[in-house]
Parts: C-alpha cells; sequence; structure tokens
C-alpha cells in the first residue's frame, strides 16, 4: 500500500545528508594550519589517558629539600624538567594529572549537558504548545544568570568535589544544547520524510531518533567542542576558588591559586598550568570554529 501526504510526492520523501557525509566530504580540506590544533589536542588527550605512564613521578610526592627549583634543576639526582612547588612537588607530574582532572570534568560534563539539552530541544521542537512554552522559558530563565555565578552557588551548596562539579557544570549548560537543537529541529518538522512519518502514525520517540536527532547531530558535536573548552575553563576556575577537585588530586587551577603568592620568586608554579590551560583552550575553540564554519552552510 502506498501511503503518502497529499501534495507530497513519494521521491521526495527523504532525509537529509548525515553528518558523517558531509564530514567526511570535507575532511581533505582541513587546512594544515588546523592540524596543529588538533595535534595540541590530541597530546593533551594523550598525556591525560596515560599520565601513570608518561609522568616522570608522583604528583603527590613532596621533597622539602627541593622546594620551589627553577625548571631543570637537578636535586640528588632527581630532574625538575619544569621546576618544583612550594612543597618540592614536581611541577610537570602534577600537569599531566591535572590535565587528566580537567579533561575528565570537561568530557563527563559535555556529555551530562548535552544529553540533557540533546532531548529537551526535540522534545520542545516536536511537541510544541505548552511543553514547547516550559522548555523554552526554562531555557531564557537559565541564561539570564550568569553560568559561573551559578556554578560557584551550586558547587557552594552541595560541597566541592569531583562529582559535584561534573553534576554542576552539566546541569547548568545544557541550554545552549537546547536552544541550537530545537532551532534546528523546529526546521525539519516542515520536511518531507517527518511529515510522512506522523502521517503514517510513527511514535514521536522514533521520529525524533531516526529522523530528527541525525540531522542536529552535526550542530550537536560543534556545539560540544566548543563547549568543550568552556568547561576546562569552569573547572578551573571553580579550583581556583577551591570549590573544584580536591587536593590531593592535582588541578590546574588549584596549582595556578598556590603559584599566585609566588609569582615573583616561581614563576613557574602558575605559569606553565597557566600556559597549558590556554593552549588546550585555543585549540578546542579553534577545532570548534572550524567545524562551525564547515557545518552552517550559511558561513561557507
Amino acid at each position: 500500500m502506498n501511503a503518502s501526504v497529499p501534495g507530497v510526492l513519494e521521491q521526495e520523501i527523504r532525509p537529509l545528508p548525515r553528518f558523517g557525509a558531509r564530514f567526511r566530504a570535507g575532511a581533505a580540506a582541513v587546512p594544515g594550519s588546523l592540524w596543529v590544533f588538533i595535534a595540541i589536542l590530541a597530546g593533551f588527550a594523550l598525556m591525560a589517558l596515560c599520565a601513570p605512564l608518561v609522568a616522570p613521578r608522583d604528583p603527590t610526592a613532596q621533597n622539602l629539600l627541593a622546594r620551589m627549583k627553577a625548571p631543570g634543576s637537578v636535586i640528588r639526582g632527581v630532574s625538575y624538567l619544569l621546576g618544583s612547588d612550594e612543597l618540592g612537588r614536581d611541577v610537570l607530574s602534577r600537569i599531566i594529572y591535572g590535565a587528566r582532572a580537567s579533561m575528565s570534568v570537561a568530557v563527563l560534563a559535555v556529555c551530562l549537558s548535552g544529553v540533557i539539552g540533546t532531548a529537551a530541544g526535540l522534545l520542545a521542537a516536536y511537541c510544541r504548545g505548552w511543553v514547547e512554552a516550559a522548555v523554552m522559558r526554562l531555557v531564557d530563565m537559565m541564561l539570564s544568570i550568569p553560568a559561573l555565578l551559578f556554578a560557584v552557588i551550586t558547587v557552594a551548596v552541595l560541597g566541592p568535589g569531583f562529582i559535584n562539579v561534573v553534576l554542576v557544570l552539566g546541569l547548568t549548560r545544557w541550554t545552549r544544547y537546547a536552544r541550537v537543537v530545537y532551532g534546528q529541529a523546529l526546521s525539519l518538522m516542515p520536511q518531507p520524510y517527518v511529515r510522512y512519518a506522523r502521517f503514517v502514525g510513527a511514535p514521536g520517540l522514533s521520529i525524533m531518533g531516526r529522523h530528527l536527532l541525525p540531522n542536529v547531530f552535526g550542530q550537536i558535536v560543534v556545539v560540544a567542542t566548543l563547549e568543550f573548552g568552556s568547561m576546562v575553563l569552569f573547572e578551573a576556575g571553580l579550583s581556583f576558588l577551591g570549590l573544584g577537585v580536591q587536593p590531593p588530586t592535582p588541578s590546574w587551577g588549584a596549582m595556578m591559586n598556590v603559584g599566585r603568592h609566588y609569582l615573583d620568586t616561581a614563576w613557574w608554579i602558575a605559569g606553565f598550568p597557566g600556559f597549558c590551560l590556554f593552549l588546550l583552550v585555543l585549540s578546542v575553540n579553534i577545532i570548534g570554529d572550524y567545524l562551525r564554519d564547515r557545518m552552517d552552510p550559511r558561513l561557507r
């Protein structure tokens, strides 16, 4: 039986090109300079994953005889390539383990906020009516509150710690996904293949999962890439204030907080973690900008 929507030809009922096909088609056009930032991001990710293998020593091991030694110092046969901190701990090892803490928080928070925001955006675009109004008014309310201030207040109430930081960041940053997914999904609702699926009685979850989600996935990836850098900065900011990952676990934000007291005598304690934070966020943002330009036809 050939059921069809009146006025719509069957050959018109087809989904938009998938994200994977569009991405593979443009992969060969990646500019050479971008590979530098991809390599930097991959290096940080590898460093975080293999921290126990690449760190020269225990990041929490103290050696008071090697307090605040300059980069390249050798104390009793032990080399401190990036110097030591106020307790004689190896700065390089702490940076490596700090990358694991920062990137773990960022990845988990991006996944949590992405799932919540995507579900909210799809639901608002598909259901419309009071559901759309409720979701989008909640998004507007959340966006009216400064994200960092809201995160600081929430963590201060719940208490610091790895899990609480992930939950707070995930539950405060989902709004950007919701707005992007809502706008994209809303533009897809009049498409013939969506109208056909609704006409033949396909369940709402099936339509959202099989027809809407694959076609907004590219935008979700772009937002997630840009949000990753923001999550790293938020985690560093919370740790700097003492509300993030707690000692003895190394964190770039906590290292910079301690190092600010020794900027005139031991600049490397705060300088090297700050430089790593700058490189990581810069790389992620440049990659995100490239993906945005590739995925948005209006910017080509």
